[in-house]
C-alpha cells in the first residue's frame, strides 16, 4: 500500500489482518481507512498547540496503518521512520512524506531515528526488540508510543518497568496501545465494577478465539531468521513472539488485570497443538487457571484453530452479590444484576476507534506535560501475566509468579544473520 490514508476496503481489511495476527479482529473493522481519516479529523482537537516532530519504528501491516492515522491526526509531523527490510521504509517513508535521507534500516534503524532529532517515537516492529529500543528512546530523552505485548520474557517485561520508570522522572510519555479500555461501554461496565458493582469477585474468566491467524500460514523456517520478519511469522515463533497467548490473549488479559487490579500469584495448565505439520513454536490450545490474591480463581481459555464457533476476545467477572460483568473487544459489554446493573451495548470498530483514541491521548499527555505513565505497569503485569501462563502451560506445572521472576529467563535469540 503506497498511502496509509487512501487504500480500499478489501485492500484495508487484508492489510489489518496481517497486522492482528488473527482474523478475530475483523469483527471490529466495518471501516475503511479513508473513512477512519474522516473519523480522526472529527474526534482531534481542534486547536492543536503544535506539532509533535515523531519517529515511527516498523512500518508493516499495523505499522503504516497507525502511522497514517498518526499523520491524519494533524498534530504530528512523521520527521523519520525505520523498517528491518530497506523496500519496506522507503516505500512507506516516501508515503508519509518522510525525506529519503531520514529513512533506515537494519536492526539499528531505530538508533538512526532517534538521532535525527524526533521528539516521539512509535515502536512498532517486532516485540522481541521492544525492551531494548524502548529504553534506547527513554535515555535519548524521547516520549515512547509502544504497542502491546510490551515483552516476550521476564528480563525484557522488567526492563520496560525501569523504562517507565525512568520516563516520569524524566517528564517523558510513555504509553502502551490498548484498545478495550478506551470504549465508551467498556469504561462504563468498568467504573460500575469499581463502585462495588460486583460486590466481592470470585471468578474471572478469560476467553481469546479465532478461526484463522499467521498460524495458519505456517511455513517452514529459511536459512535466514530475517524470513520470519514478515507476515506475521514471528508472532509464532517463540524467541521473536513469545507465542500467540501473549500477542493475542494478551487482550483479554489487560482486560482482566485494568477490571481488577490483581495480578496472578500462581497458574498452572497444559498447552496443544493441534495442527498437522506444525513449523514454528506455536501451541494452538491453551487452558490455564490462574490464583490470585484473597484466594480468586481465574480461569483462561485460548483456541485459536480453524472453523472455530464463537470467535472473542472477552473478560468475564462474576461476585458472591449475584452480579456479573463482562467487557469485550467485540460483542457486548454489560453488567448484570445488583445495584449497578447496566444493560451495556455492542462494542463496535474498537481496533480502528481504540487505536484512534489512543494516538490522541498520546498527543495530549505531551503537549500538557502528564507524564505519570499509568499504563506501564498494567501492561508489565499483563505481560508478565501471559509469560507466567505459558510457561505454566507448556511445562506442565504450577507456577508460582515469583518462581517465574526468580527464575528471570530471557528467551535467547540469534540475530548474527541480520542486517545491523
Amino acid at each position: 500500500m503506497n498511502n496509509p490514508q487512501s487504500v480500499s476496503r478489501r485492500q484495508f481489511i487484508g492489510g489489518t489482518l496481517a497486522a492482528t495476527g488473527t482474523g478475530a479482529l475483523l469483527g471490529a473493522l466495518s471501516i475503511r481507512a479513508e473513512d477512519q481519516a474522516d473519523e480522526a479529523a472529527k474526534a482531534n482537537p481542534k486547536d492543536l498547540k503544535r506539532k509533535i516532530k515523531l519517529g515511527v519504528v516498523g512500518l508493516g501491516g499495523r505499522g503504516h496503518w497507525i502511522a497514517g492515522m498518526f499523520r491524519g491526526h494533524g498534530g504530528y509531523e512523521i520527521h523519520a521512520v525505520a523498517d528491518y527490510f530497506p523496500e519496506v521504509g522507503d516505500k512507506q517513508g516516501a508515503a508519509l512524506g518522510v525525506d529519503a535521507s531520514r529513512r533506515f534500516s537494519g536492526l539499528s534503524g531505530y538508533k538512526k531515528v532517534l538521532e535525527s532529532g524526533v521528539e516521539a517515537i512509535v515502536i512498532i516492529d517486532v516485540c522481541c526488540f521492544y525492551p531494548e529500543q524502548a529504553r534506547a528512546a527513554v535515555n535519548a530523552g524521547v516520549h515512547v508510543y509502544i504497542a502491546k505485548p510490551v515483552a516476550i520474557d521476564v528480563p525484557g517485561a522488567l526492563s520496560i518497568g525501569e523504562s517507565g520508570k525512568l520516563a516520569t522522572q524524566k517528564k517523558q510519555v510513555f504509553f502502551v496501545d490498548y484498545q478495550i479500555p478506551t470504549d465508551p461501554i467498556n469504561l462504563e461496565v468498568a467504573q460500575r465494577v469499581w463502585d462495588g458493582g460486583l460486590g466481592r469477585i470470585c471468578a474471572i474468566n478469560t476467553y481469546g478465539a479465532g478461526n484463522t491467524r499467521a498460524i495458519m500460514n505456517d511455513p517452514p523456517k529459511g536459512p535466514k531468521l530475517e524470513s520470519r520478519l514478515q507476515q506475521l511469522l514471528w508472532v509464532n515463533d517463540l524467541p521473536l513472539g513469545g507465542e500467540t497467548i501473549i500477542n493475542f490473549d494478551i487482550h483479554a488479559i489487560d482486560a482482566a488485570l485494568w477490571l481488577t487490579k490483581l495480578r496472578p500469584i500462581s497458574a498452572f495448565g497444559y498447552a496443544e497443538t493441534y495442527r498437522p505439520k506444525p513449523q514454528s513454536d506455536s501451541h494452538d490450545l491453551w487452558f490455564i487457571t490462574y490464583e490470585c490474591p484473597n484466594g480468586v480463581r481465574w480461569s483462561h481459555q485460548s483456541v485459536l484453530i480453524p472453523n472455530l464457533l464463537p470467535e472473542g476476545l472477552s473478560c468475564q467477572l462474576s461476585g458472591v452479590e449475584e452480579a456479573s460483568a463482562q467487557i469485550t473487544y467485540f460483542g457486548k459489554s454489560f453488567l448484570l444484576g445488583g445495584d449497578k446493573h447496566y444493560s451495556g451495548g455492542q462494542v463496535k470498530n474498537l481496533y480502528p476507534a481504540g487505536a484512534q483514541r489512543n494516538v490522541n491521548t498520546f498527543y495530549e499527555l505531551i503537549t500538557k506535560s502528564q507524564c505519570t505513565n499509568e499504563t506501564v505497569q498494567r501492561a508489565v503485569d499483563g505481560t508478565l501475566t501471559a509469560i507466567l501462563g505459558r510457561e505454566a502451560a507448556t511445562r506442565r506445572t504450577k507456577m508460582t509468579m515469583d518462581e517465574l521472576i526468580k527464575e528471570n529467563r530471557k528467551l535467547e535469540l540469534d540475530t548474527k544473520d541480520l542486517r545491523v
